[in-house]
């Protein structure tokens, strides 16, 4: 980021950049998910290792926008608005490198399994990846742009990704009872199941942070038809 100057213009600026930032960030987590699921199923060893050793690419950029947000605090004198914006933002880049995590979690998984049979068709986690990834691309758009309306809307999907995870969740149970010999491998992709499921909520995280900027009210949302005041304004 330049030099800072302490005017209006230029913290419009870096703000717009720093949008940017979290953006190419959003990309990169979409990205790894996508390709670490689709690694996990086509049983792709070359590309489980990548997304495994490039998680350190999200990692920095977590670091470089959490400075540049503190930065931005400290030199700027920011509005209240700007507050909550860049307050959230380092909220969003830490939601996102935890993100991060979950794909290299599955990549891991993959590894972990290399060659041994799956025993259990992956649709659901197929599924999961597409609409988790789907959402996140709908939640920081919503974040950048300021849309409350999308920011309330998008996490009525999460409930389309815990149906998922349940009826994986039964399907592999089911097998596991049917043949113990399967237990370990099994629970291997009960793990990326559960990390695709976190991933979804963690999306409705960065949607209440979008409210809490254009309304200086956080809310919980804790399900499609219910938000639970967690802060004031």
């Amino acid at each position: 980021m330049t030099t800072i100057v302490n005017t209006r213009e230029t913290l419009d600026r870096q703000i717009r950049e720093l949008k940017d930032d979290i953006l190419m960030m959003g990309s990169m987590v979409e990205q790894a998910t996508l390709s670490a699921t689709k690694a996990l199923k086509n049983r792709d060893a070359k590309t489980a290792q990548r997304i495994y050793d490039d998680d350190r690419w999200v990692n920095e950029k977590h670091l470089q926008i959490e400075n540049d947000c503190v930065m931005l605090i400290a030199t700027q004198q920011p509005m209240a608005r700007d507050v909550r914006f860049l307050a959230s933002a380092l909220e969003v880049s830490t939601e996102l490198e935890r993100m991060g995590d979950y794909a290299k979690g599955i990549a891991r998984i993959y590894l972990m399994i290399k060659d041994n049979p799956l025993d259990q068709p992956l649709t659901e986690i197929t599924q999961m990846a597409e609409t988790a990834t789907g959402m996140l691309h709908k939640a920081l758009s919503a974040f950048v742009n300021n849309d409350v309306e999308a920011a309330r809307e998008i996490p009525r999907e999460d409930d389309v990704v815990d149906e998922l995870y349940t009826q994986f969740h039964h399907h592999v149970i089911e097998k596991m009872i049917a043949n113990p010999s399967i237990i370990d491998r099994a629970n291997y992709l009960l793990w990326a199941a559960h990390n695709l499921e976190r991933f979804a909520d963690r999306v409705t995280n960065i949607c209440e942070r979008t409210i809490y900027v254009n309304t200086g009210i956080l809310r919980e949302i804790a399900s499609s038809d219910d938000e639970t005041l967690i802060g004031l304004k």
